[in-house]
């Protein structure tokens, strides 16, 4: 599906490419482009021949957050319209954090607000050494609350209270540091190291790729105790009982690649 606003490809290979398309309001999105990227990246997740999703940006900027004429919109909408509208977004970034295919944000220019949301939501992600990024909602006297549970988990409660509070902006050598982002490239590098990571990831089983997602976003909420232990005990187990499990295997020990592996 590709609209004006949002285009999505996908290679020979499986790796599928969803580019916000508003270079001229640095990718600012809307309720329209949530919706449309909440129902791409679900069409993507119920495709088999899909294997690894990258949410990339044209232009200057990864995303600036909420469009201004959105905005404006919602100071006039009512309670129940604007949590609509917020659980709509809320959507959007669930679907992305838990996306069964490995995900990659490829982020240039800035990243405001729900922009970080986003990035924060990706498996993996990559930024130019000349991106900026700003949680700026405090500014508007709002809060970046329904990104707040995945930057959170991504550079822990004392960062994001820091910058949830200062509306500061930040570089990408300290999202790196705080671990927002994987790693801190030249913007010509960019794409180049993208394709190397994902075809990392096209060697490895999907199906175990998917587990392991869910096993991380357990145990990352869990206590170490007995429950937990014999979950993980029975997540392994399953793993190894599983058609991919004894392929992997299989292909190890006969010294061929999996089935999984294209070409």
């Amino acid at each position: 599906m590709s609209t004006a606003a949002l285009l999505s490809e996908t290679d020979e290979y499986g790796r599928a490419t969803i580019t916000l398309n508003r270079p001229d309001i640095h990718n600012a999105f809307d309720d329209t482009l949530i919706s449309s990227l909440t129902l791409e990246l679900k069409r993507l997740d119920r495709d088999q021949s899909v294997r690894v999703v990258t949410l990339a940006a044209r232009g200057k900027s990864f995303s600036s957050g909420a469009d201004l004429n959105w905005m404006r919109r919602m100071a006039d909408y009512s309670f129940e319209e604007n949590l609509a509208d917020a659980m709509d977004l809320a959507e959007l970034m669930k679907t992305l954090a838990n996306l069964s295919k490995p995900t990659i944000a490829l982020v240039q220019g800035g990243a405001i607000g729900g922009g970080v949301g986003l990035v924060a939501c990706c498996d993996i992600a990559l930024a130019t050494d000349e991106v900026f990024f700003c949680l700026s909602e405090v500014k508007l006297g709002l809060i970046p609350a329904v990104i707040s549970p995945y930057v959170a988990a991504a550079i822990g409660p004392r960062a994001t209270r820091r910058y949830f509070i200062t509306a500061e902006r930040f570089d990408a050598v300290e999202a790196h540091r705080l671990g927002l982002v994987h790693e801190v490239v030249r913007p010509g590098e960019l794409q180049a190291r993208s394709e190397a990571i994902s075809t990392l990831l096209l060697q490895n089983s999907p199906q175990a790729m998917a587990s392991v997602k869910e096993l991380v976003a357990e145990v990352s909420l869990s206590c170490l105790d007995d429950e937990l232990i014999a979950d993980t005990a029975e997540r392994i187990a399953e793993a190894r009982a599983s058609e991919e499990g004894r392929e992997g295997l299989s292909a190890y020990l006969e010294k061929r690649k999996p089935n999984w592996i294209r070409g």
